[in-house]
């Protein structure tokens, strides 16, 4: 069994404050939002060079407006998810709950969803196709999903379900004191090294369009599948569809199935396109 490292999950503690005769603070930052801001300034670096390259939809010039839509699209879309996708019955008796951000709360598939639609928005804007601007944010997100997952793990949140291999960890929050599995680096090591590796590494090639996209859709649901087979399921939903799949599994799924149908369009599109320019090719050579 390994032992938790003792982090605190507050890695910046200011104040208490006397202003004006009023006590503020303290004010604390989280290393959970430190990492969101480092995964958004990767993705920020990471742009800026992919924009430089040939064949980039958009310019440097263009990428600051691009990480701030997808920033407001990522903490917009997240927050949504999480009330709609896990704690709808909440909203329903409590609306107000909705604005209440301070008290945490993200969804993964949320923000995707968000990032999509700011996305959608932002390519309507510089007139660029939609699927030629998501082929070039798709490589940008692994980096940002690797360090949110760090920060899970150093805030003992979205840990894993009870074990007992040698690398079964206990986190001090944990009120049962069960070894448990450390999903929360299990999905930096998928969803943050190995997806960008692999999404790096198709991307940096020329490609049909929409195939980035749909690996990545591929990839991050089959990986967010596998990993949910060892955390720990929300306790107020449990195990849900089927008697034995999670809230995650559910959501994951449609993913891994519309990513197979963007590249399977996208490879029988670039085969239709290649058909006629060979018939071209054919003739000018009989003739």
């Amino acid at each position: 069994m390994l032992k938790y490292p003792a982090i605190d999950p507050v890695a910046i503690a200011l104040g208490p404050f006397e202003l004006f005769g009023h006590t503020l603070g303290p004010l604390q930052v989280h290393w959970y939002g430190i990492m969101y801001l480092v995964g958004f300034g990767c993705a920020w670096l990471l742009a800026l060079y992919r924009a430089g390259l040939p064949h980039s939809p958009i310019t440097r010039a263009q990428v600051e407006d691009m990480i701030v839509w997808g920033a407001i699209g990522v903490v917009l879309g997240g927050r949504l998810g999480y009330v709609f996708f896990y704690h709808f019955d909440r909203l329903l008796q409590e609306p107000a709950w909705l604005l209440r951000v301070w008290e945490g709360g993200m969804s993964f598939h949320g923000g995707m969803i968000g990032v999509i639609a700011a996305m959608a928005l932002y390519a309507w804007k510089i007139k660029v196709p939609f699927f030629r601007l998501m082929d070039f944010v798709a490589p940008l997100a692994p980096l940002g999903l690797g360090f949110g997952r760090l920060g899970n793990f150093i805030g003992q949140e979205l840990w894993g379900r009870a074990t007992d291999v040698s690398w079964g960890m206990v986190f001090p929050r944990d009120p049962l004191g069960l070894a448990r599995h450390p999903s929360q680096l299990y999905q930096a090591a998928l969803e943050g090294l190995v997806l960008f590796v692999v999404l790096y590494w198709f991307s940096s090639k020329p490609r049909p369009r929409m195939a980035v996209s749909g690996l990545f859709l591929v990839l991050y649901g089959s990986f967010r599948f596998a990993v949910e087979f060892v955390r720990e399921p929300d306790s107020h939903i449990g195990l849900d569809a089927l008697g034995w799949m999670t809230r995650g599994q559910e959501l994951s799924l449609p993913m891994v199935v519309l990513g197979v149908v963007l590249l399977v369009l996208a490879y029988r599109r670039a085969r239709n396109e290649q058909q006629p320019a060979a018939a071209v090719n054919n003739g000018g050579n009989a003739s």
